[in-house]
């Protein structure tokens, strides 16, 4: 009878695959990674959540992230303007909840000191340069024992034999099988085994797009002249529909800049994206002077096909973390968080299973059942906040539901079914679309509420 080369075959050294590869490894299994490039590689994803930082702590990584120098992500910061009026409004005329607090400011912030984290012990996550990230994360898999291979491309997997994969590979022209007990997806938005098995879904709602660069002495406080929003990450709204920008510090220097818009907005030709860049950039005032006195340090790139969900995200033999099971919109951060905490819920249950003798669908039960809880929540909290800009602030804002919005802000969103202060926000509104002299009405998204469903069968 043919042995395997190795208990758990992961498919890409990201931090989905490198964190997975490093629980597994930590185990006492025999572990291997196969990443189709070379380390180090420029990613976007560069900004971080609070919940991150309980899978860089089991991985004994805190140390290091303050060892590389990595800025410190104290909160966040949504900015508007009266191109784009979500903060700005008439507020005569609300309920009660309303008059609650003034909400004239142009400018929406949390600090994640505000709510303490259960195994969390810094009252900050960290921005990163994401080639240096997912390099650190890849080798201390390997420092705990995961075997590593970079510039291997995997193919396919062939499930023939249930209890035995084999992870067609190839290696310059070479092509080769390896026999592993089960295998961890997590080639990205590659999504292997979502196409091989067919169990790719495309979000009908959230189409976006990003084109993206770097610049450096970029004044990151153009829009905001609070000093403690230095290395706080921005989003910047855009009165487009659905598009806004990201703001982020790589370092003390250097700052990343992404423009995300739907695919409808984006234009055909490489000439005329970089134009719609800047067009994008222009229109929040002084943001086009402030980036234009910097140095751009990359060319920009782009990116799509952006929001998907699976069928499964775990079957007989194999798991799917990170983007290669989930990805929507990144207006919260989430991606690097989800693919660590995914990595680790994936982890725990295929340790189990290894004890237990089988790696069939049932053993992920748990990973399964709060991923899907997890993503469906963050689901309808983007869907919310596109919906009625508005709503977010005014929730943020009120202090009777602000730390409730700062654990999804955080990262915390495994815990509950649905919590409460979603079920509230959807009931707002919904009030809202029903109500055509609601105030808030005019400010209402494009699509009803109702369009945004969770897109995973």
């Amino acid at each position: 009878m043919a042995t395997v080369d190795f208990d758990v075959a992961v498919l890409g050294g990201g931090p989905g695959g490198s964190a997975a590869a490093s629980y597994l490894a930590k185990a006492g299994l025999k572990c291997v990674v196969f990443e189709r490039e070379l380390f180090p590689r420029p990613h976007i994803g560069e900004s971080l959540v609070p919940a991150s930082n309980r899978v860089l702590g089991d991985l004994g990584l805190i140390p290091k992230m303050d060892e590389m120098k990595f800025p410190r992500k104290l909160g966040a910061v949504w900015t508007s303007s009266s191109y784009a009026p979500s903060y700005n409004h008439d507020w005569q005329g609300l309920d009660e909840a309303t008059q609650a607090a003034d909400y004239k400011e142009a400018e929406a912030a949390i600090r994640f000191e505000e709510r303490a984290m259960a195994g969390v012990t810094q009252n900050y996550t960290w921005h990163v340069d994401r080639g240096l990230f997912d390099n650190m994360l890849l080798q201390n898999a390997h420092d705990l024992g995961a075997t590593i291979y970079e510039g291997v491309r995997a193919q396919s997997v062939d499930f023939s034999d249930p209890d035995m994969p084999k992870v067609r590979l190839t290696m310059g022209r070479q092509e080769i099988n390896v026999r592993t007990r089960m295998v961890v997806d997590a080639s990205g938005r590659h999504t292997l085994l979502g196409n091989q098995l067919r169990l790719k879904v495309t979000d009908p709602v959230f189409d976006q797009y990003a084109i993206h660069t770097w610049f450096e002495d970029y004044d990151r406080l153009v829009l905001s002249k609070k000093e403690i929003f230095g290395e706080y990450i921005f989003v910047h709204f855009l009165p487009v529909s659905n598009s806004w920008i990201w703001q982020i510090p790589i370092t003390d220097k250097i700052t990343s800049i992404g423009v995300v818009t739907q695919k409808k907005h984006f234009q055909k030709t490489r000439q005329s994206r970089e134009q719609f860049f800047w067009d994008c950039i222009n229109t929040r005032e002084g943001l086009g002077e402030a980036l234009r006195a910097a140095k751009q340090l990359r060319p920009l790139k782009e990116e799509g096909d952006y929001s998907y969900a699976m069928k499964q995200i775990c079957g007989d033999g194999f798991v799917l973390v990170g983007d290669a099971a989930r990805f929507v919109d990144p207006i919260f951060s989430s991606g690097v968080s989800i693919a660590l905490n995914s990595a680790k819920l994936a982890a725990a249950d295929i340790i189990k299973a290894a004890n237990n003798g089988g790696f069939h669908r049932s053993a992920f039960n748990t990973f399964e059942t709060l991923m899907r809880r997890g993503t469906r929540n963050w689901y309808e909290f983007i869907s919310l906040y596109y919906r009625l800009n508005v709503l977010f602030t005014f929730f943020v804002e009120d202090k009777r539901y602000r730390i409730d919005v700062l654990k999804l802000l955080q990262g915390d969103m495994y815990d509950e079914d649905r919590p409460p202060v979603l079920m509230e926000m959807a009931r707002i509104v919904a009030d809202v679309e029903r109500r055509p002299n609601h105030p808030w009405h005019k400010l209402l998204g494009e699509l009803t509420c109702d369009a945004y469903r969770p897109v995973e069968a």
